[in-house]
């Protein structure tokens, strides 16, 4: 391609759509980051290419890589990315967008085909970009993977290997932390490395609050924080989200993933992919008071005393191994406010100290397998 290649445009390429309808031919429309071009992406396109008579694809902007997948992304800026599509003999035409989403561009554009691999099911799509291909009627193709090919599997060889990563040398555990709140645990945390009580780094926060104390802080203290849409359900992920923050996880090559304050449950594929290497601090002395609403739930059962638990993550509910625990007593005249704050004070000590042993307890990091 000539050195001052240019992408489509929105109009050009509906015009591109509206003409190919007028022939009774159908428009194929697919979108990623296309950051690190491999065999995968290739076979990939040939395929979507072949779903109709021919494909535009819609591009990440950097801003819109960084916003999705954090601030070491992308490898190549936007116009080489899509140079390099452009020059595919799959692709017809390539458009550049600046948002998280391609939502615009499908409410624009309406193509007769989507297509998009098959990591993702209709059901894992994203909900805003999924309802607006259905009220396009566009037609949906979820098309196999090139099994061991990927952009994040390349960047991890790259790095030694993801799967087969070595500790780092001084023994610094990297951290993910999810949160939905305050962020007070986080900060807890961001405290202890600094003090030095805990020889950790924070690689990547997570949060399906866009707008969050936890999200601020992270930002205040130089910490990747990213916004992941849970979905409709407060307490649950959509697919969509699972394995968008699996893919977040993979990319940050992360030793331990830590709940703080993360108000929906986590489930496939994270909870396979990091057995052993997911903790959540409680605030009860669990096997008591699992689920929502423990504070209170002490309070209403007249405990004298209860606290704050750290365990491992399953797929039970808070039913994970107990790590440690702290007690606090219950006060008369207590509220729910008041004893969860309290329980917090012990939150904040008990979670950095049991990350600090966590290699001296035995559990697992990157490439060892679950106690």
């Amino acid at each position: 391609m000539p050195a001052d290649y240019t992408p489509a445009t929105i109009a050009s390429v509906r015009s591109l759509r509206d003409t190919l309808e007028q022939q009774g031919k159908k428009l194929v429309f697919t979108n990623g980051c296309f950051d690190l071009l491999h065999a995968g992406h290739v076979r990939y396109l040939e395929q979507a290419r072949a779903l109709g008579d021919a494909m535009v694809v819609a591009l990440n902007s950097d801003h819109s890589v960084r916003q999705l997948k954090g601030p070491e992304r992308p490898l190549n800026p936007e116009h080489d990315r899509a140079e390099v599509m452009a020059a595919l003999r799959a692709v017809d035409a390539v458009v550049v967008f600046d948002d998280e989403r391609a939502t615009t561009l499908i409410e624009a554009i309406r193509p007769h085909v989507y297509a998009k691999g098959g990591d993702y099911t209709v059901e894992s799509l994203n909900r805003e970009e999924r309802s607006a291909l259905e009220a396009a009627g566009t037609q949906i193709c979820i098309l196999p993977l090139v099994p061991g090919r990927s952009t994040t599997r390349t960047i991890n060889k790259m790095h030694g290997g993801a799967s087969a990563a070595a500790p780092v040398a001084d023994g610094t555990l990297r951290l993910a932390v999810l949160g939905s709140g305050s962020g007070s645990n986080l900060r807890a945390i961001i405290a202890a490395i600094a003090d030095k009580k805990l020889k950790a780094e924070i690689a990547i926060t997570l949060t399906d609050q866009a707008e969050s104390s936890f999200r601020e802080t992270a930002r205040a203290a130089g910490v990747p924080a990213l916004y992941v849409d849970g979905g409709e359900n407060p307490r649950r992920l959509s697919d969509a989200a699972q394995k968008e923050i699996f893919e977040h996880l993979e990319r940050a090559r992360v030793d331990v993933v830590v709940l703080a304050g993360f108000m929906r449950i986590l489930k496939e594929p994270v909870i396979s992919a990091y057995v052993g290497r997911i903790v959540n601090v409680h605030p009860s002395l669990l096997p008591k008071f699992k689920g929502a609403n423990a504070p209170q739930l002490a309070i209403d059962e007249g405990e004298l005393e209860t606290g704050c638990t750290v365990h491992l993550v399953t797929a039970e509910i808070d039913g994970g191994r107990i790590l440690a625990q702290a007690k606090v007593p219950v006060n008369i005249g207590d509220t729910a406010e008041t004893l969860h704050a309290r329980i917090k004070v012990e939150e904040h000590k008990l979670l950095p100290q049991v990350l600090n042993e966590w290699r001296e307890r035995g559990l697992p990091v990157r490439g060892a397998g679950a106690p």
